[in-house]
């Protein structure tokens, strides 16, 4: 199928070139109020406001705090959506700006500063600008354009449900129901005005699992009157990394285990009883996932109990492998491409980052691809979720017109 763009793109320059400032506007004041997930109460607020004065039809409540919007088009015709995740992190803000974060919180017991350290403020920023371009011109939409903005795609809090999967149990995807969806995500290694992109498996598929030791307390002094937790666990730890060094085929997809927190002990002087460990699991491969998965559980068993103690391991699905429909991202690439510049539009290799925008595509076919954030020749990037997160917003006039253009094309060309 061959989509003819020209005339429609000319026609959105001047609407996107007006809401550019806005845009970098909204942003900042996203960065300097970030609200955690299933907390993003004031966030949504703004977005519906704004919503709302577009003469959106909007809900609110979705998914806790989640928003979602409807503009129907003056003709008829099927309903593509477009996402954008507003929540943010538990990280202390280090970056010099004039709209930086000092919000402060408790998290999981610990005081930490609360930062956008992964550009959700962004894509929020950017799918409100594509709102208000869509809605000046309803009469180019054959069908409807349903917004989602999604609280808590970094995870909810201990005990509560959220985030994509909560949405699409609620309903975010009938009444009326989608028929394709599009996300993007704004990356600090790219440079600006750059879009990368990958048919297929993307992202990983993303598992959260918590190992729980349980040795014997005895005296610092008397380490062969106990059992030691901390020592088991460091010989667990070890085991795990080498299921991925040697049991995993790494020629056939990328596979991570990561342990990011380890909590034991009271006092220097005591071996204590128990030890916990929490980490996540990434993987491309429904096989590998399975296999790396029973490996873990009976390594943490055996090592323990070899050492004389014991572990179990509890998991929880996070997000599934972010897949993008090769079809339809067949069929939308010549809009990237027009839009981008043919030296602009890049393919890229899957990555182990994991993306809740899964749960969608795994009802939808679904097209999630990477903006570029970093300003051009820049010699270090600073990674997602660090203090030093930073994003050139030069590259978000790019993000509003990429959504705009494939909301209107898929439509039309259906």
């Amino acid at each position: 199928m061959v989509f003819a763009f020209a005339k429609a793109q000319t026609s959105f320059d001047s609407d996107i070139a007006s809401v550019e400032d806005k845009v970098i506007q909204w942003r900042r004041d996203f960065h300097q109020n970030p609200e955690l997930g299933n907390r993003e109460f004031k966030t949504a607020e703004k977005i519906a406001k704004h919503l709302k004065s577009l003469g959106i039809e909007v809900q609110m409540g979705v998914a806790k705090t989640g928003v979602v919007g409807l503009l129907k088009g003056d003709q008829p015709g099927k309903v593509v959506a477009l996402r954008a995740d507003i929540d943010a992190l538990p990280v202390t803000e280090r970056n010099d700006l004039p709209f930086k974060s000092t919000v402060t919180t408790t998290f999981l017991g610990s005081d930490t500063g609360v930062m956008h350290a992964c550009g959700h403020d962004t894509h929020t920023a950017i799918l409100m600008g594509v709102a208000e371009v869509l809605s000046k011109n309803k009469d180019k939409i054959k069908g409807s354009v349903k917004f989602i903005f999604q609280p808590a795609e970094e995870g909810p809090p201990p005990g509560e449900e959220g985030g994509a999967k909560l949405m699409v149990k609620e309903g975010v995807l009938e009444n009326p129901k989608v028929d394709a969806i599009f996300g993007l995500h704004i990356n600090s290694s790219t440079p600006v005005n750059t879009i990368r992109y990958k048919a297929g498996g993307t992202m990983a598929a993303v598992e959260r699992f918590v190992v729980n030791v349980k040795g014997k307390q005895t005296h610092g002094s008397q380490p062969w009157s106990g059992v030691d937790p901390i020592l088991i666990s460091a010989k667990i730890i070890d085991g795990f990394q080498s299921i991925i060094s040697r049991e995993s085929k790494l020629t056939d997809e990328a596979a991570v285990i990561t342990v990011g927190k380890i909590t034991s002990g009271l006092r220097f002087n005591i071996i204590p009883e128990s030890a916990e460990m929490i980490g996540t699991v990434r993987t491309l491969d429904p096989d590998m996932r399975e296999k790396i998965i029973r490996r873990m559980t009976e390594m943490a068993r055996d090592i323990a109990k070899a050492y004389g103690g014991e572990a179990t391991i509890d998991w929880q699905e996070m997000t599934l492998v972010t897949y993008n429909d090769p079809a339809l991202t067949s069929k939308m690439l010549p809009t990237l491409q027009s839009i981008a510049g043919k030296d602009n539009l890049n393919s890229q290799k899957a990555v182990t980052g994991g993306e809740d925008f899964s749960y969608f595509q795994e009802k939808v076919p679904g097209f999630y691809f990477f903006l570029g954030g970093m300003t051009p020749d820049n010699i270090e990037a600073f990674p997602h979720h660090t203090p030093d997160f930073y994003i050139d917003e030069r590259g978000f006039q790019l993000g509003v017109k990429a959504l705009s253009q494939l909301s209107i094309d898929y439509l039309n060309a259906n």
